[in-house]
């Protein structure tokens, strides 16, 4: 019984969401195929850190013992891991419910796997990957380079 309520929920949601989200209303035909990718690339993305949380645990142990000793390294980097996998759980769950918005990814590392000598932060969030573009196409506009 609980099972077919969490499906009624997940389709009522898919109804609820799907007309407001459409590609071919927020954008022009041309580029569709490639807000699609988008989409489901940080819906990906979002998976990804969901499962790979616990990773931080091992991570932040390994990296505190390298910073010091193996008793601080094991006891706070057992602290600040499962802290970081509550942040990089909660980063994935908002890049997936967020992933029609297209932002830039919160934890950095984006990927647990990417640098794992890196201790993980986490950036702003909600910015924009428009916002990013436009930036970058006023700032070569003026030719002002960082020069």
């Amino acid at each position: 019984m609980k099972m077919n309520l969490n499906y009624a929920l997940i389709l009522l949601l898919s109804l609820t969401v799907s007309p407001f989200v459409s590609a071919e209303s927020v954008i022009p035909d041309t580029e569709a195929d490639s807000y699609a990718e988008q989409v489901s690339d940080q819906a990906v993305h979002g998976l990804t850190n969901i499962g790979s949380a616990v990773l931080e645990i091992p991570k932040s142990m390994v990296n505190a013992t390298n910073e010091s000793n193996v008793a601080l390294g094991v006891i706070g980097g057992l602290t600040k891991g499962i802290l970081h996998t509550a942040g990089r759980f909660a980063s994935g769950v908002v890049e997936l419910v967020t992933a029609p918005i297209l932002t830039k990814p919160i934890a950095q590392p984006a990927k647990i796997w990417e640098d794992f000598d890196t201790e993980t932060t986490y950036g702003p969030a909600f910015r924009l990957e428009r916002e990013n573009a436009e930036a970058n196409d006023n700032k070569n506009a003026t030719g002002n380079n960082g020069k």
